[in-house]
């Protein structure tokens, strides 16, 4: 498994971030440092998005960040050249992904069906985004499709919060899991980055906990 991929897993959460101002990007990225969450993906969806990648990854060198909600060839050009080190797609765009893996850049795709993990085997993947992960049927479906699909891991998003996490941490076929609880835009546009520590910490601590009983 790619080396950005086993960080992620040592990580066990992933920040998924929206920011609409570039002003909150060196400010959470230090505050999800504090907490003890060195990583994040930053959402593609925003004007300040690529900016605020650049800002992190500068700044926090020792990040491990990410662009999400990539939905082009030029998205995955623009946020790798500001510093995003792997790229998420809510869905599993074929060309997104080819492009990625002929880069040498670590893709994880959103699935859901059966037939969109076989083609993420087919091209080589072994980490697959299960998106919307609670809609879509949470930990009981992806452990229905994991049997036959040995070889993938999963890095659900979706609905994951502190009450339904420690489940899906406990799972071996989980990667990380994605979440968005510790950095929601109200506390970030609020400028609350202590208590964005407070909950990283907690995230963190659920982590831990998780693992110690597997």
């Amino acid at each position: 498994m790619n080396i950005t991929l086993k960080k992620l897993e040592q990580f066990g959460i992933v920040p998924v971030v929206v920011l609409e101002d570039t002003k909150d990007a060196a400010p959470l990225a230090k505050a999800l440092c504090d907490g003890g969450l060195a990583c994040a993906e930053v959402t593609f969806r925003t004007d300040a998005a690529e900016e605020s990648i650049r800002i992190m990854t500068k700044e926090f060198p020792e990040m491990v960040v990410g662009a999400g909600t990539v939905l082009t060839t030029e998205q995955v050009d623009r946020a790798v050249n500001a510093g995003a080190q792997f790229i998420v797609s809510p869905g599993f765009n074929p060309a997104v992904v080819k492009y990625c893996i002929e880069k040498n850049i670590p893709v994880t795709p959103g699935v859901v069906t059966p037939s969109e993990m076989e083609k993420a085997i087919e091209m080589g993947l072994e980490v697959v985004k299960f998106f919307p992960a609670e809609p879509s049927g949470g930990l009981e479906m992806i452990k229905a499709v994991a049997a036959p699909y040995t070889m993938l891991k999963f890095m659900p998003t979706g609905g994951i919060n502190p009450k339904n996490i420690v489940p899906y941490l406990q799972y071996e076929k989980i990667l990380a899991c994605g979440g968005s609880w510790m950095v929601k835009g109200n506390l970030i546009s609020e400028g609350a980055f202590d208590k964005i520590t407070d909950l990283t910490k907690e995230a963190v601590e659920l982590v831990r906990s998780s693992r110690e009983v597997k």
